[in-house]
């Protein structure tokens, strides 16, 4: 088994000073591709899989392992020919806690080297840039709204200095500003809210189960939409959130589909895995079983 770790060695962090002094044993087992620049992982990934590696491993947060996923899919035949693997250095890694991929980096890199291999749904957003189409992949989350347009005014200064604070600088800056009225449509049916995220599995923002029942594996994608999004909203929201880490379905509209295509009355930001990609409007689809992932 052919296996090549991506990884951005500017990767703040205990697990990302744990892994560069594990890069010493784990480089005689495995090519190792350190990045220095946003696409590099992608570009990397594509051509560890034009090389013939088994595994590409996105060693990092989701949105590394995104980047990672999209190389794979850049290579005709990717899917099929490599597998994706996660060494997880993130701060909330939502995508390794869904697949149950241990979070310490020991047992983490045993699970790779054992190889067992399961094959998931994998999501796909088609939208325009500029007027020209285009389409990204995704594996676990993405929104539109109030959280794509904060990760869309991070300060990445300040990201740099003082990590998950620069988030929540930009998510007041966010929730500052007019909020877009999102609409969902599938088979016939509409959902509407000031935010809208859907899921492939049931976890959003580490271990909160904000879309229940929802399966990597289930054909389909679950989107929740919150009607308002505003300081008395989320305040109504937060404490029985925090709790139980699930929402009030009172205070939430739900849709399940293998299509659907979000739109707004105004310009809105939409997220993939927790990276900003562009404004609606989109669509969002689900292959079943396309993403082979290397798991417990």
């Amino acid at each position: 088994m052919r296996i090549c770790v991506i990884f951005n060695p500017a990767a703040r962090g205990n697990k990302a000073r744990r892994f560069r002094r594990y890069l010493g044993e784990m480089s005689q087992q495995c090519a190792f591709k350190a990045t220095t620049g946003p696409g590099d992982a992608r570009r990397f990934a594509q051509a560890a899989v034009a090389t013939g590696y088994d595994v590409i491993v996105a060693a990092g947060g989701d949105g590394t392992v995104n980047e990672v996923l999209n190389g794979i899919a850049d290579f005709p035949d990717g899917f099929a020919r490599a597998r994706l693997g996660v060494l997880p250095l993130g701060t909330v890694n939502v995508f390794a806690r869904e697949l149950k991929i241990p979070l310490k980096l020991e047992r983490a890199w045993k699970v790779l080297r054992r190889g067992n291999t399961t094959s998931i749904d994998l999501g796909r957003a088609d939208f325009l840039d500029d007027g020209q189409p285009q389409a990204r992949y995704f594996m676990q989350l993405g929104g539109a709204g109030l959280d794509a347009r904060a990760i869309e005014l991070v300060s990445w200064k300040l990201k740099k200095n003082a990590g998950p604070i620069a988030y929540v600088v930009a998510g007041l800056q966010a929730l500052a500003e007019k909020q877009p009225q999102i609409t969902v449509s599938a088979d016939g049916r509409k959902i509407e809210g000031e935010l809208a995220l859907f899921g492939n599995g049931k976890f959003y923002g580490g271990p909160f189960d904000i879309f229940p029942g929802a399966n990597l594996g289930d054909g389909r994608l679950d989107v929740c939409a919150f009607p308002k999004v505003n300081v008395p909203a989320l305040l109504r929201l937060a404490p029985g959130f925090i709790a139980r880490r699930k929402l009030s379905e009172h205070r939430v509209r739900r849709l399940h589909a293998d299509k659907f295509e979000m739109t707004s009355d105004i310009p809105a930001a939409f997220e993939l895995d927790g990276e900003w990609i562009g404004k609606l409007p989109a669509t969002f689809s689900v292959a079943p079983q396309k993403l082979r992932v290397v798991v417990p």
